[in-house]
């Protein structure tokens, strides 16, 4: 069965975006030797991405090409009036049950891309089986939590840890029987 990672940067209060849903503060994080922190590894070992409506809408407005060519690429949302496009099918209703048949199919690893909502939805269901986050150095005022609204108390197992020299930690999590 194909394993569903949630990959992401979190500020050093637990934010993964600003209150507008904007992530220009990780630009600020000084990077002089352009590490990618192990993000070109990841990102072969996948061929699905999962998000948030909102999460895509900021991608969207990057004004930059799509960044997940190349991949399948999945959209939460409520609205049923979204169409599909080129590079996203947007997913209206029954996300538990189309998550859990998309995790049975043939293929690589599964991108849990976020944001916060979709986290903690795709958490209360037990679906998620790592946890790759970034701490980094910064604090920002307010924003968007990594998981949001109520997510259930969930034990995990730290299965790796990384310093890099930017001031970055990576924490590499299973969880509970996905370890």
């Amino acid at each position: 069965m194909r394993k569903i990672k949630l990959y992401i940067a979190m500020s050093l209060n637990g934010r993964i975006a600003a209150k507008d849903g904007g992530v220009d503060w990780l630009e600020s994080i000084p990077n002089p030797d352009k590490l990618d922190y192990g993000y070109k590894e990841f990102y072969d070992s996948i061929d699905t991405s999962i998000q948030g409506n909102a999460t895509y809408q900021q991608i969207i407005n990057w004004d930059i090409p799509f960044p997940y060519k190349g991949i399948k690429n999945f959209v939460l949302t409520r609205n049923p009036n979204y169409t599909n496009s080129e590079h996203v099918e947007f997913v209206a209703s029954n996300h538990i049950p189309f998550i859990q048949h998309l995790k049975r199919q043939e293929g690589k690893d599964i991108w849990l891309i976020g944001g916060g909502q979709v986290n903690t939805l795709l958490l209360q269901a037990g679906l998620i089986d790592e946890l790759r986050v970034f701490v980094m150095p910064i604090i920002i005022p307010s924003g968007i939590g990594l998981f949001e609204a109520f997510p259930p108390q969930t034990q995990l197992s730290l299965l790796n840890s990384q310093t890099y020299p930017t001031g970055v930690v990576e924490l590499k999590y299973g969880f509970g029987d996905h370890v």
